[in-house]
């Protein structure tokens, strides 16, 4: 097996469990009030990443690494990591809009919207350590359409949610 199927295979497990404990944390949102929002962007948002995933692996798979490129994207997922320890069971791949109170600690008080800072990089980063350039200007510009969508809804429901708590607070 080359390195570069051991990085996919690696990946991939990590996206099939992201797949899983986002469902089991948005069902439990929503049971405790929280309202998805746009949910009709979410099987683009599949596609674009499950077809960014079957690339890396056709096109991948027996490709040399290139070290340093592979260097940023382990740095990638260390920040990756950071966003998902800091929202812990609000972290979900859908846009939720919790009845809480957002979260403003770890990466979000530098960014609005890390975790997709990190999703962009990653998806330019991993197919350069592969040597496919051409999969990473596609799936770059594939998602930051999706993206485009998806930040402009989550933006709005999330000044919604601080318009509603702020006029409950007394």
């Amino acid at each position: 097996m080359t390195l570069a199927a051991i990085i996919l295979v690696l990946v991939t497990l990590q996206r099939v469990g992201e797949l899983v404990l986002a469902r089991y944390n948005s069902g439990r949102l929503l049971a405790r009030g929280a309202t998805e929002i746009a949910a009709g962007h979410y099987p683009l948002l599949v596609a674009v990443h499950t077809a960014w995933l079957i690339s890396l692996w056709a096109w991948g798979r027996d490709q040399p690494v290139n070290l340093i490129a592979l260097g940023v994207f382990i740095i990638l997922q260390g920040l990756r990591f950071w966003v998902l320890v800091t929202l812990g069971a609000r972290w979900t791949t859908r846009i939720i809009v919790p009845s809480e109170p957002l979260i403003s600690a770890g990466p979000y008080r530098y960014f609005a919207h890390p975790n997709y800072a990190v999703v962009v990089a990653e998806i330019a980063v991993l197919p350069l350590a592969l040597h496919l350039p051409l999969v990473a200007l596609i799936f770059t510009i594939l998602n930051a359409v999706v993206l485009g969508v998806r930040v402009r809804a989550e933006t709005r429901g999330l000044a919604s949610a601080r318009q509603r708590s702020s006029r409950s607070v007394p």
